[in-house]
């Protein structure tokens, strides 16, 4: 079994910063790729930005300059630094990582719990 958990929400006001971390643990033969969604009220959940075991970036064009992904691959555990923070970033954060179990298995998608992101003055 895997587990990711996120840490790192918050209230924060307009302009701050904030980072949200998450550690994959469990049965994990290797990660792919990880990154972050998120899921504001009433609205769909949207990629935010996502990073390749290579260290390859995408990021949604709402977010570009503002935040950065990264991650540590002896930690098994993914980032994302948020800055200039608006309140049309509130939104549940939810982590996600491919990841092979073992030699016989695919890739498999799993997620966190997420982790709430409210930016109000």
């Amino acid at each position: 079994q895997v587990q990711l958990v996120e840490s790192g929400g918050g209230l924060v006001q307009p302009g701050g910063s904030l980072r949200l971390s998450c550690t994959a643990s469990g049965s994990i033969f290797t990660i792919y790729v990880m990154g972050w969604y998120r899921q504001a009220p009433g609205k769909q959940r949207e990629l935010v930005a996502h990073i390749s075991s290579g260290g390859s970036t995408q990021y949604a064009d709402s977010v570009k300059g503002r935040f950065t992904i990264s991650r540590d691959n002896a930690k098994n555990t993914v980032y994302l630094q948020t800055n200039s923070l608006t309140p049309e970033d509130t939104a549940v954060y939810y982590c996600y990582a491919n990841i092979r179990q073992s030699l016989v298995h695919g890739g498999m998608d799993f997620w966190g719990e997420g982790t709430l992101v409210s930016v109000s003055s």
